[in-house]
This record gives structure tokens, sequence and C-alpha cells, in this order.
């Protein structure tokens, strides 16, 4: 590989126009200052990109190639597994392609017409087909569409948030939102995956979204989980007192690593310390 491969000159230009779009917005920025940036002329920009639009187009193209992908895959493995590859591999992806998101969060809507505009449409409803599973009403079809935004949104509100512990939160919502188990798994800590539960009659009704694994049984104190709506045994508010499988495997990478102390990695991952030293291997809960 020489130092003037060919696409050298395009991958710098779209390099300079995500920098400035960052700093500046997409509307404020014009060609004229990624050329100057790039010490390039204005002309040497139109060459690699005719319009402006069209950087906003190659620094989405591979997040759309990534997530046409995953989709790919997920329609050619297991069906009883597709639900969950794709929302793993969604919010994996969503974080692969943090930076650009963010930048272009306020203007991807620019992209209104032509290929790009279409395949993300499809990849939508692809993705919310395989979320909701065949045979889906209405509910199902709302909760999927629910699912997305949950496995989306989060990745440009919370930019201070490290990937580890975003990923881990991000998953932990969405079982809770489509009623899927989660279950801590095995004391080595490797949880088992909430794919592959079956979710429990009436949205998940006894699962971590009424409480977590930690959570009392029914009727068992004034910290128990509420039921249908009713305020009876409603436990205090706070920080949840169960963690989910990823919440798990991230708090003790974290711990492992010996950069974090207790008190960082619950703050990080929003439960109190008791919470976390019970998910904590026993000879590392200090």
């Amino acid at each position: 590989m020489t130092a003037d491969a060919p696409d050298d000159t395009r991958t710098r230009i779209l390099r300079a126009a995500l920098d400035l779009f960052a700093e500046h917005g997409y509307q404020r920025t014009s060609l004229r200052q990624i050329a100057e940036r790039l010490r390039l002329t204005k002309a040497a920009i139109l060459y690699h990109f005719p319009a402006k639009e069209h950087l906003l187009t190659a620094l989405v193209e591979p997040l759309v190639a990534d997530l046409e992908a995953l989709l790919d895959a997920a329609e050619a493995g297991p069906a009883e597994r597709a639900r969950w590859t794709v929302l793993e591999g969604w919010v994996d992806t969503m974080l692969t392609h943090r930076r650009p998101l963010g930048m272009l969060f306020h203007d991807i809507a620019l992209i209104t017409r032509g290929d790009t505009f279409h395949r993300l449409m499809r990849i939508a409803m692809r993705a919310n087909d395989l979320i909701a599973g065949p045979d889906a009403g209405r509910r199902e079809r709302v909760r999927a569409v629910q699912a997305v935004a949950a496995c989306s949104d989060p990745i440009v509100f919370f930019t201070d948030v490290p990937d580890e512990v975003l990923r881990a939160d991000m998953l932990d919502g969405v079982r809770r939102l489509l009623g899927d188990p989660v279950d801590p798994g095995p004391a080595d800590g490797t949880g088992t995956s909430g794919g592959t539960g079956t979710p429990t009659a009436g949205g998940g009704a006894g699962t971590a979204a009424d409480g977590g694994a930690d959570a009392p049984a029914s009727g068992g104190g004034a910290d128990a989980p509420a039921s249908g709506g009713a305020a009876r045994g409603r436990r205090r508010p706070g920080r949840p007192r169960a963690m989910g499988p990823e919440q798990v495997e991230t708090a003790r990478r974290m711990h492992a690593e010996g950069r974090h102390s207790a008190d960082e990695i619950a703050a990080a991952l929003g439960v109190s310390r008791a919470t976390l030293y019970r998910h904590l291997d026993p000879a590392g809960a200090e």
C-alpha cells in the first residue's frame, strides 16, 4: 500500500468533513472550509464529491452497509435467534459508528431522497419484522419499533457513557421492554442471552421488568414489586436491585481491570454498591 492510494484523498476529505461538521454543523460548513482544512482546492473536493450532500451520504454509507449485513445474517440464521441477533447486533453496530451518529444526528434527516433514504427505510422495516416475529399482532409490532429506538437513541444522548456500560444498559432496557427474562446466568458470570428465553405471559410479568432476579416474591413485604400496576407491595423508588447479564459482565470486567473503584462502577451502571457486590465474584468483593 502506497501513500498515494487511490482512495487516500477521498478518505482525508471525509475525515475533515466529519471533524468540521462536528465543530460547526453540516449547514454551517462549506466545501471551501473543508478544502482549506486539507490545503486542497475546492475543485479537488468537487472531483470526489460533486455536492456537499454527497459527503453526508458517504459518511452514512458504512453504517447503512453494516446494518444491511446484520439483517442478512439474522435472516440466514436460526429463526428463534433472529430477534436477539438483530437487537444485539444493532447496538454493536450503533456503537461502532458512534462518532458519525453523534455528529450527524441532526443532519441525517437531510438524506430524504435517493438510494440511501430508501435503503434506510427498508432496513427499518426488515428489523421491525425480525424483532416482532412471525404472525405478530399490533402490540408486538409497536414494541418492535420501540425496541429499535431503544437500541439507537441512547447512542447520541449519552455521549459521555463508555461503550461497554451503555451497551449493557441498552440491552437490559430492551429486554425489559419486550418482556424477555433477564437471567444473570451461572456463577462464573457468563449470562445467558435474553433471546433464548421465553417471555412470560402478560408482557413479561414476573421478569426483571418487575424488579429483577433479586426482587422478592409478590406479597413478600413492602418492597415486593407491584402486580398489574397495583400500588400494593410497590417497592421504594431508587436504583434497581438487580443487574442484567451484560451489566454483570461489565461490572466484573471493570473490577478485574483494577482501574475503577466500587463506587465508580456502581455509579456507571446505575446500581447501589450492595447490588454491585452481590454480583461480583466472592473473591473480588473486598
